[in-house]
């Protein structure tokens, strides 16, 4: 395992796409729930114990080498937006030629080969890690930090936040992160025996009917 391969997979310069989505923030920003530091931190911790736990447990299982078909599938079940379903698989497109150039592997070929429209990217970024030697702990780890820095970065955007309080607010959820990462892998390595119905189902009912909202936008700084 190379920690440095960690930090180029989980660089917020890789280029896998992330810079061009908010995950849901612009359309919190919008509806008025996300007008300060404060408020950021807050969307980013509901954010982060729904789609980021999914997220987390989806790539953990990935690099753990369940199989992506299912583990896809998986994904598809637990997101009911359209627009969201659809931005899950353009980020999973462009992660997979990202993650294809720097490691190379029989498995990102063959995904690459089963998904021609892409794959959702937590699956996708399971594969990388797993590609790039990484464990299911990492893959984790990157899933639950992109499903709040994403948030924050496009905040500071948005809002011209102070970026020194938006990095405050990433700080202060750090140990939450890590306990949502370790749930994420506990939950991924019941999936040889209990299949993918062990992996976290949690809903944010406000990012499904935001994405959706946001999608019909006729001007939009960010895709989702």
């Amino acid at each position: 395992m190379s920690r440095a391969a960690l930090l180029v997979l989980a660089d917020g310069r890789f280029p896998a796409g992330g810079h061009a989505h908010s995950g849901g923030a612009e359309a919190a920003v919008k509806a008025g729930r996300v007008t300060d530091a404060a408020g950021l931190e807050a969307f980013c911790r509901g954010r982060l114990h729904t789609a980021g736990l999914v997220a987390a447990s989806l790539a953990a299982a990935a690099a753990l080498g369940a199989d992506p078909a299912e583990l896809d599938a998986a994904a598809d079940a637990r997101t009911p937006s359209p627009a969201l379903r659809s931005a899950a698989r353009r980020l999973g497109r462009q992660l997979l030629r990202a993650a294809r150039a720097a490691w190379p592997s029989d498995e990102l070929d063959a995904v690459a080969r089963a998904f021609p429209k892409g794959a959702h990217q937590p699956v996708v970024l399971g594969l990388a890690a797993r590609a790039a030697g990484l464990g299911p702990e990492d893959a984790a780890h990157c899933a639950v930090y992109e499903s709040v820095s994403g948030p924050a970065t496009a905040t500071v955007r948005l809002l011209s936040l102070d970026p020194f309080d938006a990095t405050g607010a990433l700080a202060r959820l750090a140990p939450e992160l890590d306990r949502v990462a370790d749930r994420a892998v506990e939950a991924a390595r019941r999936v040889p025996d209990e299949g993918v119905d062990a992996l976290p189902a949690a809903s944010g009912p406000l990012l499904e009917v935001g994405a959706q909202w946001h999608a019909d936008w006729p001007v939009r700084l960010f895709a989702s």
